[in-house]
């Protein structure tokens, strides 16, 4: 009797659910860390510049849509507490009445949509197709959700929220690079993270598939 396929994952690292909780924790944690690095205002922008949205693409480039949107949930989550977590040790529940709150929701969004389009792309990973990825889920779905809200809480017209934040594009587009090739590397050494899509070198045809 023939072996069942096994849907693209790398069997030799099988998803578990202690597996899963872990990396969502991890995650979570290099978010929070990240905001340990000093933040800078410009006096153009009521949105620090910061790291943090360096987490955000990464999680959802290594971690997949679910795993990297459940990171990004409970880092929001230990912010909404009071935990001081955020570029320049701001936490609480005022931070959701903040302009910077519609970036807020992003993180969780973004880490989402990111993980998701790069699970559906699968492996092996493409720094082309990571690239195009990151930079629609880490720049242009962020800045949708960042505007809004800069737009919603200080009241800016649209020119002036994206006059606002011109001064944050060259920062992001050098994360989005940054991450872009760390998960290249991530996924070469850890290759069960994303399921195999057609081909696999190596394996025959029993063993391809592609995961729903």
């Amino acid at each position: 009797m023939s072996a069942p396929p096994t849907q693209g994952l790398d069997v030799a690292h099988p998803r578990t659910p202690a597996r899963d909780l872990a990396l969502i924790a991890v995650f979570a944690g290099v978010t929070a860390a990240l905001g340990l690095i000093p933040a800078f205002y410009t006096p153009f922008s009521p949105a620090p510049i910061t790291a943090q949205s360096f987490g955000i693409i990464l999680a959802g480039a290594i971690l997949g849509g679910r795993r990297a949107l459940l990171s990004q949930l409970l880092f929001i989550a230990l912010v909404a507490i009071g935990l001081p977590l955020l570029a320049g040790g701001r936490g609480g529940i005022g931070v959701f009445a903040s302009p910077t709150v519609g970036f807020l929701v992003g993180y969780v969004v973004c880490a989402g949509a990111i993980g998701w389009a790069t699970y559906r792309k699968g492996a092996p990973y493409s720094i082309g197709w990571g690239l195009l990825i990151n930079v629609l889920g880490g720049m242009v779905l962020m800045y949708a959700f960042g505007l809004t809200g800069m737009m919603a809480v200080a009241h800016l017209s649209l020119v002036a929220a994206i006059a606002a934040n011109v001064p944050y594009l060259i920062g992001d587009a050098i994360k989005v690079v940054a991450a872009t090739l760390i998960a290249k590397g991530v996924h070469a050494a850890y290759p069960g993270l994303l399921p195999w899509r057609g081909t696999r070198p190596g394996a025959d045809d029993a063993t391809q598939g592609v995961q729903a």
